[in-house]
């Protein structure tokens, strides 16, 4: 069986692909086949547990490859707490690609925390859709990793090394760097480098 972790990013995506690394009947990655088109973006392996935020702008696509036989994690964070995150990397990756080619229009002036939460909403409430009629899926919430995972673990029948597994929700992975003082200055100020 395929799994596929639907997320925002920002959110536990790396730490959830890390926890799986530890389990041996299935292989894992985190945003493996991004770099691929047509039917090869979604080409993985049987008993692959894929987790790649990017996937949520092709749910149509990725119904059209695995539809009802694969297990869909939607994995949040808090909205406020990913959206931190990403207001400190709104230059960049997919911030920067929502906010300047998806809203199109967005006023200079808009405030970075707006857009970050928006992109949030947006990203989870097509999730939801998408998951709507799935028959294999569960909810994932990074603050409650470990408890999560364990469930997480049971349902899809993993073997291997729990314990070390469950201890990867105690470290973090792919943190966001602090902005410093200067920075959060400029993004009150709405000034963008």
């Amino acid at each position: 069986m395929n799994i596929f972790v639907l997320s925002t990013g920002r959110c536990g995506s790396t730490t959830f692909v890390k926890a799986c690394n530890h389990i041996t009947n299935y292989t894992a990655a985190h945003e493996s086949r991004g770099g691929f088109l047509g039917d090869m973006r979604f080409a993985f392996g049987e008993n692959h547990i894929e987790s790649d935020n990017r996937l949520s702008w092709v749910l149509g696509r990725l119904d059209r490859a695995y539809g009802d036989r694969a297990l869909y994690v939607h994995l949040r964070r808090d909205d406020k707490r990913t959206a931190a995150s990403f207001a400190n990397r709104y230059n960049r990756g997919i911030l920067r690609a929502y906010r300047t080619k998806i809203l199109m229009a967005l006023p200079e002036s808009a405030e970075t925390m707006d857009v970050c939460l928006d992109y949030c909403d947006t990203v989870n409430s097509n999730i939801a859709l998408f998951i709507r009629d799935k028959t294999r899926k569960m909810d994932f919430s990074m603050e409650n990793g470990r408890d999560d995972f364990r469930r997480f673990w049971e349902l899809i029948g993993a073997q291997g090394n729990l314990e070390a597994a469950l201890a990867e929700w105690d470290v973090p992975h792919n943190p966001s760097r602090e902005l410093n003082w200067i920075q959060k200055v400029l993004i009150r100020m709405g000034v963008r480098a």
